[in-house]
């Protein structure tokens, strides 16, 4: 099964999304599933992971209806108050009922504070997560947050969590550290995986390739391993640098000179499992 683990949808008419403004150009807009399913299609990708983009319960619950409706996504990512513990387990208890529901995330690289994610209360919400058992999506943007992913591994040590976007690795600058060594520290726990996505996005705009994404995803293959890591597009986040197809051939270009069967965790079995996508 080919997965593409992490894209998003939104409807500006139905959800507020305060971060997207006429700034973001072509993507401030509506995006919904018909637009995308026959591109999904076409790349021969069997499900998808409808992430969150939005910190809101409007968001998850459009996300849920959305997934209902079209049999090619697998899950969605929503949201629940992580600093707010007691109500993170009661809506938690709510959406595990429905087994679309798939893990949660945080708009934390949003936040004021750059360490919101290691606050005593967002640890505890964290502690509720992984009691039953839903992973956590970490928008570890570097070089803010993408340091305290060791800091959750080892205060919750039962919860599955996976890096989104390689963290945002400084890929149009053509370096690697201290993104690399920060990347390798949260590589050392077996319960931290990472998604290949929104790597397009961190390049040049107007030239990238698989080449300028290759070392970064060779680095991460040679931490993780290729069953912690998972293909996603970012879609439609992607489109300001090029397109779903291209995404999705650049990234297979990228991941040549890997076994058959590390190709195939990334593009798919890693997602499945993680996720547990039926």
């Amino acid at each position: 099964m080919k997965v593409d683990a992490h894209q998003h949808f939104w409807n500006l008419d139905k959800v507020e999304y305060p971060w997207l403004g006429p700034s973001y150009g072509p993507i401030y807009r509506t995006f919904e599933a018909p637009e995308l399913e026959d591109q999904v299609k076409a790349a021969g990708i069997d499900k998808t992971v409808v992430v969150q983009a939005m910190d809101s319960y409007e968001d998850t619950h459009y996300m849920l209806d959305t997934a209902s409706r079209f049999e090619w996504i697998g899950g969605i990512v929503g949201w629940v108050p992580l600093n707010n513990p007691d109500e993170a387990g009661r809506k938690l208890e709510e959406f595990t009922k429905n087994p679309l529901f798939k893990g949660i995330r945080h708009l934390i690289h949003e936040e004021q504070d750059p360490d919101w994610v290691i606050r005593e209360e967002v640890i505890e919400g964290l502690k509720i997560l992984a009691s039953f058992g839903i992973p956590f999506d970490v928008v570890a943007v570097f070089p803010n947050h993408l340091k305290h992913v060791p800091t959750l591994a080892e205060k919750v040590p039962g919860l599955k969590m996976v890096i989104d976007h390689l963290a945002k690795p400084p890929i149009k600058d053509k370096s690697m550290e201290p993104w690399a060594s920060q990347l390798a520290r949260a590589a050392e726990y077996p319960q931290v995986y990472a998604k290949v996505s929104g790597l397009n996005t961190a390049a040049d705009w107007e030239t990238w390739s698989a080449n300028d994404l290759k070392p970064y995803i060779e680095f991460a293959v040679e931490k993780f391993g290729a069953n912690r890591l998972m293909f996603g597009s970012d879609w439609p986040v992607a489109t300001l640098a090029g397109d779903y197809n291209k995404v999705w051939l650049e990234t297979n270009k990228a991941l040549e000179g890997l076994s058959r069967l590390e190709i195939d965790a990334i593009l798919g079995k890693t997602a499945v499992e993680f996720y547990r996508i039926l």
